[in-house]
Parts: structure tokens; C-alpha cells; sequence
């Protein structure tokens, strides 16, 4: 059977003749314009083109009816559309449409190869206050907050010279240096010291940084610096000053290659320097420069401040909320600045500006890397989501839309700002700090060399080579599917895209835009049938779409409210709509005669003490049902009346909800807590191991724990913790055998595990210890969103969605096929023979999955057979055509609570 992969091939075997043959074919003996039905095409095409077969100009055809349709891009005739037909603007804009979704498919962000990190010598016994690149020498300069200063290689940062530098205002032990700028203009270095003054030192003096002026007289200590020098007139500079009392104050220097200060009277010190006073610049009694002031921070400290020269302003950050970020606007001919406030939850560590894209990068306390447009108070641009601890550091690399990020959680982002995308993501490799532990970041990216100060320790980084990373999705995958009417894989995104993938080779076969306006797709279901898929958007609504393109249904689960719907659940004669609310949403098939579909009343009413977040069926009637605090229900869905409570008794009391904080995502969510997002049973396990207290129901969430239980005794029979519980909250999917249980973390970290025989006896108390880790790889850069298992013969593959934008392909254990949408497509056409209970080799337990186009087969499980479908009757969802296309409606934003959680048909 043909695929669109040989169409592709034909496309590209075809010439500007055949072309220009084509073309003609759409012309009636008159010259007019006509249209042609798959009949003529195929006829017409094979003999007049004679490249190719008959199936491939079947496919071709079939490919610009079914997808030009999806774009509303066919001709409007209501007639033609029926017959099946199309003219040559159809075939033309549908191969224009093909090009350029390859050209997306395969975008790549430039990605640094790193080389393993190098510890630098370091004399330091203090944090390291400031990295400076000398620009005359090319060679490197590190001040520490002991004033103790060291001159490093132009090549490898190896340690040249070491001074100490000198300030008679206190003595040695007192000495506190807390920030440093180098004025290349004029070859010296200014320092800021914590006794209220600001000195600059000669860095080309022979008697080793002698100390030139000292400005005295501040009423605050200084805490940060930053030095703007016009490179069209090295006369004029900006020396810029941020406080401990909230003022950042700037100093503009008019002649600063003749004299920075002009010597008014003979005041020195023991330093032989000369002593200008504050109130004196203030005053304007200096010719070469002038004050200006604003206190828009006050009380709190000012930790980064910085010049911005295309706007004429001055940016600075704080950990006040009301003052996270502060731009003082230089009004014209005027000395004064017009202070503009920008507001963050928990105020801002670090900040950067990028000045090609005209943004501003902050670093918050909140664990949030936030860009902001300078002229726009009110929110940011967008929010980059991936760090679990406050974020410490920010820098741009000027050169390229891309940004840095360093956190409290030993990870090292590395964001393509364009696309809002994290590329890279270090971890692992960073040493182990305390919490008041002093970071700096120092990017040099003409060397593409990287550094970054714990304290008094150096860790050089420098790259070998970049490598190209490619994207599934344009927007962040929210979640996976796997259709095996069709064997291809469906995906969503935040920007309320669908996209069908053929599995066996990865290439993209069609995409809808727009399913639900501009709101982001929470998750999806396929029901018994696979010929219906079901979407739940953040508008509230959950639509029922066929393949061909059309909404057929639209679910009103949020009565006309934006909320975010966690899972969709079909059950024989219902669907189960949850995520928002403490009771559950329920649909009944009988009222799917109208398009436009209203909830019915849930008999069982109220249960929860919290959030609905997700749920589970086992034939014939059982049901379960997680909510946020913790808490699972049975039921009986026959009767939708309550049976049962589990609670992990260790945990919490009665009537305890745990508190919420803020996660990665800037947003309340339970991480840190029991709360339950995801349950699946166990299948294959057997009535009598249940009822002699066996586990048969696994659930995760919160904290990176997963536990099993039994719900026919109700209690607790194992748990473990499958990932770092600072990771927050994790996915989970169970294979059909239920042998293997694959989980997945915020990292992108995907862990296999065999739980054939785990938890299977009964035992006096809970079992903790962990079930064989098979293995453990890392597919993905981002969180990940959602894990799906598909079967490829007698083999087991597991798909997974990411945050970072990719779907990719893993044979069980873990190893990479592939990413959907990559240039170089893999085969699955012949899938070898596996013995299912065969272990796996000692070396593929401890080894991660690599990625390439073909990888080799891992053992995995026989699946059993299904049997007759019990858990849903085809063709009772969806039965009327309504007619409304893909990417129509949109709805209204809401907040997230969790990770997205998994939505399947039972």
C-alpha cells in the first residue's frame, strides 16, 4: 500500500515539464479552467506525465482533497467539493503548503556542543564579585569580594597574576568589594566598596592598579555598576550607580578621555588619590560630568541596573514585587528621569537586555525567566518555563535570539528567545551549593566560552562544535496519541494545533489549526473506533472531530466558562469531563443528537474535598476518580454512587488538604504535595491476586512518588519515588501486559521499569523499596507533557510529548527512534521477533537510550489479546455531520493548576 512518503518521492522526481504538463490538464479545448475528479486526474496524469503509478497520483490527489480541505484552501463550490474534485490552484497551493510545513517541520535552533566543565585555579577564599574581559589584552580579570584581583590567559583562563587591591578608607579585614566595571575608554576599572565609596583603579598603571580618584560621600553603599562608553565618541560615557537604599543614580561624563573629574582642590588620601565628593558632582561644581537620580526602588536593594543607550534609560531589579524591574526614562533636555514600575510575584535576582530584539530578561525569585517590552508595564512578552528553583542568573547572547538562564536547581537553560523555546537544557554537572550560595554568569561569545562563579569557584565551559535540534510542533506538546485504525500518531499544542504523523516513517501527514480559536489544547481522546477524536480545549469546551476535518459535536463541560479540563474519560455510555471542579462532568450519549451538547447531572454528586483532576475504568463497573488533595474514590459506575476512600495514611489526616506553591510554571500547583494526576489500572493482574491484596491500580503526581494500591481492601500497598521529588510532578503509562511502567519527568528524563511481579503479594506493611529499573534515558530537553504506549508488531514502542516542542519515538526500554518531523525519516516495517518475558541485557539496564534514525529492536511483551470491546459501543459519539471545520472557534484563557494528564478510552 502506498504512503505519502512516495508521494513526496514523486513530487520530487517530477520536472518543470511535467509541471507545465499538469497544468494543461486543468484546461478544457477551449483554454477555460476546469476542475477534475480523482477518476480523470489519475487517467489523465499517469498518460500524459508518465512518471510515477497510478497509486501515486491517486495519493497526490487524495492528499490535496483531504488536507486543501482542512485549510479551506479548495474551491468554494459546495458540488465540487462533494464530487471530490479540484482545479490547479488547489494542487498548486497544496504542494506550496507541503513545502513550507517541511521547512517548519525541520526548523533547527543553534544548540552548543559542550565540553566537559573545567574547574579553573582559583586564589579567591571569597565569592567572586565580577568576571571582566579586557578588551587591549584579550586576557580575563576576576575581582573578589576580598579585593583580591587576578589576571587570567587569553587562551584558557589559566591564572597569570594575582594583586591586591589597596583602599587606606578601611583596613584589609574590613575590605568589601561589591561590584566592578571596566572603563576600556580610559583604561581603568571602577570599584564599589561597602564603605560608601566608589574608586578607580589604573589597570595600565606600572605600580599594579594604582588608585586614580575615589568618590566619596555617597549616602547608601553601592551595590551594582554598570559603564556605557558611545563608541562614536569616546568622550562620552555613563557610569551608573544602584544602592542598598533604592537609588540608582548615573554619572555622565562629557570629556572622559581628557579627565574624568576636574581636580578642584588638593584633596587626597593616603592612597595618593584624589577624593571627589558627591555632593559636589551633584551641585554641577564638575564641568566634565553631571547627576541624575531616582529612587524608584526605595526601600529595597537595587541588585542589577544597567544603561540602555537606544532607549536613553536605565534599567534595574530589585526583590521588591512592586519594584522587581524599575526603567528610569531621561526626559528630554532635562535632567530628570520619569520612573516607569514593572511588578513580579516575588521580585527579580538578575537581569539582561537584548538590544537587537529591544527585550528585557529577568530572573525571578518565583522561578521564572520572564521577557518584557520596555515601553509595556502590565505583563510581560511571554514566560519561559522550565526551572524548578529561583532563577539566579540571566544573559543574552547578543549575537543570536538566544538567552541563558541559571537557577537554584543546578540547571542551565539555554532558550531560543524567537521561538520561546528551551534548545538546551545542562544538568548534573554543577556542584553542590548552599542556598546562600553567590552565582555570576559570564558569557564571552566571540570565544563561545562560558563561565560561571559559585562562590570562590570557577567552572569554565566551552563548546565544540553546535549541533542542530529540530521541533515536532511550533508551540509546546500537550499531549500524544496513538491511532491504530489509521497507525499514526496524533499530537496537540498549546496553540491549538493537531497533528496526524505516520508512525512507521515519522513524517507529518496533516495538520489542523486553530481546533479551539487561539486556546491551548489541554488533552485528547480516541474513542472505541479510532474514527472519532475528541479535543478539550482551555475554552471550556471539549469537540468531536472525524479525520476528515469536521466538528461534528461541541461538548459544553465548562457551561460557558474557560476552564482547564485535565482528562476526558468514555465510558460505554458516557464521557467524563473533569479537571476544574470537585464533582465530575458527565455526558450522556443519548444527548449527542444535537451539535451543540449540554452536561447531564452527575448522580453521585459531591464526593471530593478538592479538584477532580483525573480518573480510571475497569470493566464491568469499577471507577476511580484523583483530585488534588490527594484523595481516590471508587466507584460504581453503574449506579455513579461512592464505594470507597484511599488515602495514603501516612501522609495525612483526615480532612488535611496540603498546601500549594509556586511551581516552574509561575503558577499554585501541587507539586510538592500528594496530589494525584494520573491513574491507570493494572492489567493482567488476576481476580484472586487482587482479592488476597494485591495492587491493581497505580497512580502518580506530586513530588515524583508513584504508589500502588488495592481497591477492594482499600489501603496503600506500595510506593517508591521514581524521580528527584524536586522535580515536581511526574507523567506515567502502563502497558497493555501490564509488565512495564514507564514514568517521565520535568527534566525530560523517561524511566522504564518492570512491575510484572511488584506489589503482586500481599504484604504486612507498605513495600518501598522500588520495582527493576530497566532504563532510564532522556529524549527530550523540557518537561514532559504526556506518554503514550503504541504496539509495532510484537513489540512495544512508547511515544512522548514535551514541552520542548517534540514528540519522539522510543523503543521499550528506551531506545530513541526518532523526533516526529525530523528531515531523516526512519522505517518500522519489519519489526523482528522478541521473546516477551526475556530479560533485557545487563548493559542496556545501565546504559541511556541514543537517539538516530534506526535503532535496535528491545526486548519487550507479547500483548494479549483484547478480546471483544466491552468498554464502548462505535458510532454512538459523533453520529451527525455538523459541518463546522477544524479551527474555528476561540475561547478565554484560564490558570493552569498541573502538568497536563493523560486522556484515554476505555
Amino acid at each position: 500500500m502506498g504512503t505519502r512518503m512516495e508521494v513526496s518521492q514523486l513530487e520530487s522526481r517530477m520536472d518543470t515539464e511535467d509541471y507545465r504538463k499538469l497544468q494543461g490538464l486543468f484546461l478544457d479545448p477551449s483554454g477555460s479552467p476546469r476542475s477534475l475528479s480523482r477518476t480523470e486526474f489519475v487517467n489523465l496524469a499517469w498518460s500524459s506525465v508518465g512518471r510515477g503509478s497510478e497509486e501515486e497520483y491517486g495519493l497526490l490527489f487524495d492528499g490535496v482533497v483531504v488536507t486543501q480541505e482542512h485549510r479551506g484552501l479548495l474551491l468554494d463550490i459546495d458540488a465540487v467539493k462533494e464530487e471530490g474534485r479540484v482545479d490547479w490552484g488547489g494542487l498548486c497551493s497544496f504542494l506550496l503548503l507541503e513545502l513550507s510545513d517541511k521547512v517548519k517541520n525541520t526548523s533547527t535552533s543553534r544548540v552548543p556542543r559542550w565540553k566537559p566543565p573545567r574547574t579553573l585555579t582559583c586564589p579567591h577564599r571569597d565569592p567572586v564579585q565580577k568576571l571582566l574581559h579586557l578588551q587591549s589584552s584579550g586576557q580575563y580579570l576576576t575581582v573578589s569580594k576580598g579585593g583580591t584581583v587576578c589576571l587570567r590567559d587569553t587562551d584558557d583562563m589559566s591564572l597569570l597574576h594575582t594583586h591586591r587591591l589597596e583602599n587606606s578608607t578601611v583596613s584589609p579585614k574590613d575590605l568589601w568589594v561589591t561590584d566592578v566595571v571596566l572603563l576600556h575608554n580610559v583604561h581603568k576599572i571602577a570599584v564599589s566598596f561597602t564603605s560608601k565609596e566608589v574608586c578607580f583603579y589604573d589597570i595600565l598603571s606600572k605600580q599594579d592598579f594604582g588608585c586614580k580618584y575615589k568618590l566619596q560621600g555617597l549616602k547608601f553603599t553601592p551595590w551594582c555598576l554598570d559603564y556605557w562608553v558611545d563608541p562614536s565618541n569616546p568622550d562620552q560615557a555613563v557610569l551608573t550607580i544602584g544602592d542598598i537604599g533604592g537609588r540608582v543614580s548615573a554619572l555622565y561624563f562629557t570629556s572622559a578621555q581628557i579627565s574624568l573629574f576636574e581636580r578642584l582642590s588638593l584633596r587626597t588620601d593616603s592612597d595618593s588619590a584624589d577624593v571627589i565628593l558627591w555632593d559636589e558632582l551633584v551641585k554641577g561644581k564638575h564641568r566634565s560630568c553631571y547627576t541624575v537620580t531616582h529612587r524608584g526602588h526605595t526601600p529595597a536593594w537595587v541588585r542589577k541596573v544597567r544603561y540602555l543607550d537606544s532607549l536613553d534609560a536605565f534599567v534595574s531589579c530589585s526583590t521588591r514585587a512592586q519594584s522587581s524591574v524599575v526603567i528610569g526614562w531621561r526626559e528630554k533636555e532635562s535632567r530628570s528621569l520619569r520612573v516607569a514600575s514593572f511588578f513580579t510575584k516575588r521580585g527579580v535576582w538578575d537581569m539582561d537586555h537584548h538590544r537587537g530584539l529591544n527585550l528585557i530578561a529577568t530572573a525571578g525569585v518565583d522561578h521564572q525567566v520572564l521577557l518584557w517590552n520596555p515601553y509595556v508595564t502590565s505583563k510581560p512578552v511571554c514566560r519561559l518555563i522550565g526551572h524548578t528553583g529561583p532563577v539566579t542568573a540571566v544573559c543574552f547572547m547578543q549575537t543570536q535570539q538566544q538567552l541563558l538562564s541559571y537557577s537554584k536547581d543546578k540547571v542551565l537553560c539555554l532558550w531560543d528567545v524567537s521561538r520561546q523555546l528551551c534548545v538546551h537544557r545542562l544538568a548534573g554537572v554543577f556542584p553542590e551549593t548552599q542556598e546562600d550560595t553567590q552565582t555570576l554568569l559570564f558569557v564571552h561569545e566571540e570565544r563561545q566560552v562560558l563561565v560561571l562563579s559559585f562562590n570562590s569557584l570557577l567552572l569554565l565551559l566551552e563548546t565544540t562544535e553546535e549541533e542542530k535540534r529540530t521541533s515536532s510542533h511550533e508551540q509546546p506538546v500537550t499531549c500524544v496519541l496513538y491511532n491504530s485504525l489509521f497507525r499514526q500518531v496524533v499530537s496537540s499544542d498549546s496553540a491549538s494545533s493537531v497533528i496526524c504523523w505516520l508512525a512507521q516513517t515519522g513524517q507529518k501527514v496533516k495538520q489542523f489549526h486553530r481546533c479551539h480559536g487561539n486556546k491551548e489544547i489541554s488533552s485528547m481522546a480516541l474513542d472505541a473506533t479510532q474514527t472519532r477524536l475528541f479535543t478539550a480545549g482551555l475554552d471550556g469546551e471539549v469537540k468531536v472531530w472525524d479525520f476528515s476535518g469536521r466538528c461534528l459535536h461541541r461538548m459544553n463541560a465548562g457551561l460557558g466558562r474557560a476552564v482547564e479540563i485535565s482528562q476526558v474519560l468514555l465510558l460505554k455510555r458516557s464521557i467524563l469531563v473533569m479537571g476544574w471542579e470537585r464533582m465530575l462532568t458527565v455526558f450522556r450519549l443519548h444527548s449527542f443528537s444535537q451539535s451543540f451538547v449540554e452536561p447531564s447531572e452527575w448522580k453521585g454528586g459531591v464526593q471530593h474535598r478538592s479538584d477532580v483532576l483525573c480518573a480510571a475504568f475497569q470493566p464491568p463497573q469499577t471507577l476511580v476518580t484523583g483530585s488534588y488533595d490527594g484523595e481516590i474514590i471508587v466507584w460504581n459506575n453503574g449506579t455513579e454512587k461512592a464505594l470507597r476512600r484511599l488515602r495514603p495514611l501516612a501522609e495525612l489526616g483526615e480532612g488535611h488538604v496540603p498546601d500549594s506553591h509556586l511551581g516552574v510554571n509561575g503558577k499554585e500547583d501541587a507539586d510538592n504535595s500528594i496530589a494525584i494526576t494520573r491513574l491507570l489500572f493494572i492489567p493482567g493482574r488476576t481476580s484472586a491476586a487482587i482479592a488476597t491484596g494485591g495492587a491493581d491500580l497505580v497512580s502518580c503526581g506530586g513530588s515524583g512518588v508513584v504508589r500502588l494500591w488495592n481497591t477492594v481492601h482499600s489501603r496503600l500497598v506500595g510506593q517508591f519515588t521514581a524521580h528527584n521529588r524536586d522535580l515536581g510532578s511526574i507523567v506515567m503509562t502502563v502497558s497493555l501486559c501490564g509488565k512495564y511502567l514507564v514514568t517521565a519527568d520535568r527534566e525530560g528524563t523517561l524511566k522504564t521499569w518492570d512491575i510484572q511481579q511488584y506489589c503482586l503479594e500481599p504484604d504486612d506493611g507498605i513495600t518501598k523499596e522500588p520495582p527493576e529499573l530497566l532504563r532510564s534515558f532522556r529524549p527530550h530537553l523540557d518537561r514532559v507533557t504526556h506518554l503514550e504506549m503504541c504496539p509495532h508488531g510484537d513489540r512495544l514502542l512508547v511515544l512522548s510529548a514535551s514541552s520542548d516542542r517534540s514528540v519522539v519515538l522510543s523503543y521499550l526500554p528506551g531506545e530513541i527512534v526518532g523526533l516526529f518531523g525530523q528531515e531523516e525519516q526512519w522505517c518500522l516495517e519489519r519489526p523482528g521477533h522478541l521473546h516477551p518475558q526475556r530479560e533485557p541485557e545487563r548493559n542496556q539496564r545501565d546504559q541511556g537510550g541514543q537517539g538516530g534514525k534506526r535503532s535496535p529492536p528491545a526486548p519487550s511483551e507479547t500483548l494479549p489479546d483484547p478480546g471483544p470491546d466491552t468498554s464502548a459501543e462505535g458510532g454512538e459519539v459523533g453520529i451527525k455531520d455538523q459541518g463546522e471545520d477544524f479551527g474555528s472557534d476561540a475561547g478565554v484563557d484560564r490558570k493552569k493548576h498541573l502538568s497536563r494528564s493523560r486522556v484515554e478510552s476505555v
